[in-house]
């Protein structure tokens, strides 16, 4: 990273066994307290490999095998760490371009760098998968009786991560970290005061998405179950999709929180949705270079 803390972040290539011609580079950024092994990051380079695109797992600061690496944390505004990797991403990988897929925190974060890139995004095209765009909203739904399980399960994960080998915390953010009785705590007692912000509020307020998401250039498909136990629908549905063309939005009525199992299939259906949406702007790019 160039901003002189010397952490790096580690990220897996995966190339397919036959690259089809043309294919945009594919780059993956996971979830809060996921990784470049999450079991949909892995499902979608799978299907992605079999139809002939190069796949980039990424792990954010702090994340998997970025962990021993880094002394500093990843959080939903670091839109810098995501503008250095595509920097630094070889030439030969990106000659045909590049597509970027976000889940869950790490659609946030894409949004929020889409917005903020306007035209000026190197990105062929982007797909988010179960994004939070309105964060405060969220972790308060998330916060209810009826999800304490997931949520003090999440909650669990993010202490251990903060507190992994290779983060250099202060004593006191420590005891924060190890204190927190929600995420709404941690990001207040942690991550708002370590890097910037005034509390909680101040953090959600200035990272949001949908404050960016009017700004987006780079065609993206937004794709957001309405069942989703942890992302409520309401926030999609508020959000007014027509006076942004670049934008598409994609509500099926089931899917759970990056779900998308059907009967019929092993391959979840929002990684047929995402190669669908590539395939139709590759083609379409390619019909504009012909032409």
């Amino acid at each position: 990273m160039a901003d002189r803390t010397g952490d790096i972040l580690l990220g897996m290539l995966d190339r397919p066994a036959e690259a089809v011609e043309g294919r945009p580079l594919v780059l993956l950024v996971h979830g809060c307290t996921g990784s470049e092994d999450s079991a949909y990051m892995l499902n979608a380079a799978r299907h992605l490999l079999e139809r002939g695109y190069t796949v980039l797992r990424l792990n954010l600061r702090g994340c998997g095998p970025s962990r021993p690496y880094c002394r500093e944390h990843y959080h939903l505004g670091r839109t810098a760490d995501f503008r250095r990797v595509l920097w630094q991403i070889p030439e030969e990988l990106t000659g045909n371009g590049i597509f970027a897929v976000g889940y869950s925190l790490g659609g946030a974060m894409l949004l929020k760098y889409l917005g903020e890139e306007g035209s000026f995004s190197p990105l062929r095209g982007a797909a988010t998968i179960c994004a939070p765009i309105d964060l405060a909203a969220n972790c308060k739904h998330m916060m209810r009786p009826r999800n304490w399980l997931y949520h003090a399960y999440l909650l669990n994960d993010m202490k251990a991560e903060a507190l992994a080998e290779g983060a250099s915390n202060t004593p006191e953010e420590c005891e924060a970290i190890k204190a927190a009785r929600s995420v709404w705590e941690f990001n207040d007692r942690f991550i708002a005061p370590r890097y910037g912000f005034r509390d909680v509020e101040d953090y959600y307020a200035l990272c949001t998405p949908h404050a960016f998401m009017p700004e987006i250039r780079v065609p993206t498909m937004v794709l957001a179950a309405c069942d989703d136990p942890w992302i409520p629908v309401e926030c999609y549905r508020d959000f007014n999709w027509s006076d942004n063309p670049a934008l598409l939005p994609v509500l099926p009525p089931a899917g759970g929180h990056i779900g998308f199992h059907a009967h019929d299939s092993t391959q979840p259906w929002c990684d047929l949705a995402m190669e669908k949406f590539f395939d139709r702007l590759s083609t379409a790019s390619d019909q504009v270079a012909d032409s």
